[in-house]
C-alpha cells in the first residue's frame, strides 16, 4: 500500500516503481473525485471503467486527448477485474457496512444518506476543478465522462503499457464547483479514507 502523491506524473512514477521494484501483477488505485455527470453525487462511487486524460492535446498533429505513439484516448479495465470491484463494492453498499465505519455525524456533515456505485468514464488531468466554468467545459467536451481527478488516467497509462491489469475506484468527494475546495481535506479523512478500507478489504474476500 503506498501514496502516490498528487498529479498524473507522480501517480505514474509511483505505478512504474511498483512495477519495477516490487513486480506487482495488478494495481488497485482508490482516492476522491469531483462529480461531472449531474447523476452522480457526493459519497457515491465510480469504478473506472475507461479512462482518458482530458488535458492531453496534440493537434493538429493528432487528435485531441490521443496519447502520442500509443494511438489511445482511452484506456480501459479488464472485464473481470471490473466484475471483482463492483461486486465488492456492491455488497458493501446493500449491506451498509460503509455505514458502520463512518459516523452518523459525520454522514450527516456531508449530507450522504445511501451511496451508489456508478461504473464509466473517469477524466484526468493536472488540474483541481474548482468552478462551474471548469465543470461546463468539460461536460461539453466529453459529455460521457461521470468525474474527474488527478492520476487515474495516467495510472491506466502505465499500467496499459506494461500489461498489469487495473481497477481505478473513486469515492465523489465534491461536485466540481465553487464551493469544490471547502470541505475537501476533512471529506478524506472523515469518509474516503474508511471508503477505500473497506472496499479493499472486500475486494479480497472477492478473490
Amino acid at each position: 500500500m503506498v501514496f502516490s502523491r498528487w498529479g498524473k506524473v507522480a501517480a505514474a512514477t509511483t505505478a512504474t516503481t511498483l512495477i519495477h521494484e516490487f513486480q506487482i501483477t495488478e494495481l488497485i488505485f482508490t482516492g476522491v473525485a469531483g462529480a461531472i455527470s449531474s447523476d452522480v453525487k457526493i459519497g457515491d462511487i465510480v469504478l473506472g471503467r475507461r479512462l482518458i486524460q482530458h488535458d492531453m492535446d496534440a493537434r493538429p498533429l493528432m487528435k485531441q486527448y490521443e496519447i502520442p505513439l500509443l494511438s489511445r484516448i482511452y484506456f480501459e479495465s479488464d472485464s473481470a477485474h471490473l466484475a471483482i470491484a463492483s461486486k465488492a463494492i456492491n455488497t458493501l453498499i446493500e449491506s451498509k457496512s460503509l455505514h458502520s465505519v463512518i459516523g452518523d455525524e459525520e454522514l450527516v456533515e456531508f449530507s450522504i444518506s445511501q451511496p451508489n456505485l456508478f461504473i464509466g468514464d473517469i477524466a484526468s488531468g493536472d488540474q483541481f476543478i474548482s468552478s462551474n466554468e471548469q465543470k461546463h467545459s468539460l461536460k461539453t467536451q466529453l459529455p460521457n465522462i461521470l468525474c474527474v481527478e488527478m492520476e487515474g488516467a495516467s495510472v491506466a497509462q502505465v499500467c496499459y503499457e506494461y500489461e498489469v491489469p487495473f481497477s481505478i475506484i473513486r469515492t465523489i468527494s465534491d461536485v466540481a464547483d465553487d464551493k469544490s475546495h471547502i470541505d475537501f481535506q476533512s471529506f478524506i479523512k472523515k469518509i474516503s479514507s474508511k471508503y477505500s478500507t473497506e472496499i479493499i478489504k472486500n475486494i479480497f474476500k472477492q478473490l
